[in-house]
């Protein structure tokens, strides 16, 4: 099962907020994603969407290689590529 429409929303909501996404609570609140975090350097994939602190790129985990998607249908996980902030 992928990500409805409703739950992209709702995590589109928590990530546009300030700060750091909290990625337990992501967690706790879609448990069935997987959501992991990196630095943004380390994906070369466009975004699916982009925040001030972080890139949103989806996972489809459904086959037995793990690949980003563009169709929030198909995804079973969310990669969190992290941004670095200017001090």
């Amino acid at each position: 099962m992928g990500m409805s429409v409703e739950e992209l929303a709702q995590i589109d909501a928590i990530l546009a907020g300030a700060g750091a996404p909290d990625i337990a609570a992501l967690r706790k609140q879609f448990p069935h994603l997987s959501f992991s975090k990196c630095d943004a350097s380390d994906v070369i994939e466009a975004p699916f969407s982009s925040y001030p602190g972080c890139d949103l790129h989806l996972l489809n985990g459904k086959d037995h290689c793990v690949q980003i998607t563009s169709e929030p249908a198909e995804a079973t996980g969310i990669i969190l590529a992290l941004r670095r902030v200017a001090s």
